[in-house]
């Protein structure tokens, strides 16, 4: 019994954990009434190579995780199925960029509101980290613009 309760003592020790990813500066962009949609930004670390693969959150009927590029003059925003997270390195969800997009909203969100966001973080081994966030709410002008027609 000794040996097994090392054994797995051990195990959980040497397993990779994903445990100590930070989110820095969390917010989400404060919306006006009948506006259906918004984007939440953050920048995400990861002591080892991870993967943000899911986002959800409760003011919101949908929620996805987006790109925004530019093809040639126009500019394009689409889901995609998740954000590489290289160990020890920032990746910056912002406008114009990588960002969590809340959709089929639930009420207006206002200005200094907190957005409760929960993160799902995969790790090189599959395994799935939940991390709960607030993203405070900036004014509709804050950090660039997003426009999203959902």
């Amino acid at each position: 019994m000794r040996r097994l309760l090392t054994a797995a003592l051990l195990a959980l020790i040497a397993a990779p954990a994903i445990a100590d990813i930070t989110v820095k500066d969390p917010w989400v962009r404060a919306t006006v009434p009948q506006q259906k949609a918004t984007g939440a930004f953050m920048q995400i670390t990861a002591p080892k190579a991870a993967r943000l693969v899911e986002a959800s959150s409760p003011v919101a009927g949908v929620t996805e995780i987006h790109e925004m590029t530019m093809d040639k003059d126009i500019m394009r925003m689409r889901a995609i199925p998740g954000i590489d997270l290289p160990a020890g390195k920032a990746v910056e969800l912002k406008p114009g960029g990588y960002h969590v997009m809340l959709m089929d909203l639930k009420a207006p969100i206002t200005e200094g509101q907190d957005v409760p966001v929960t993160l799902v973080i995969e790790g090189a081994d599959k395994k799935r980290e939940t991390i709960v966030i607030k993203a405070t709410a900036r004014a509709l002008g804050a950090s660039g613009a997003m426009d999203h027609k959902h």
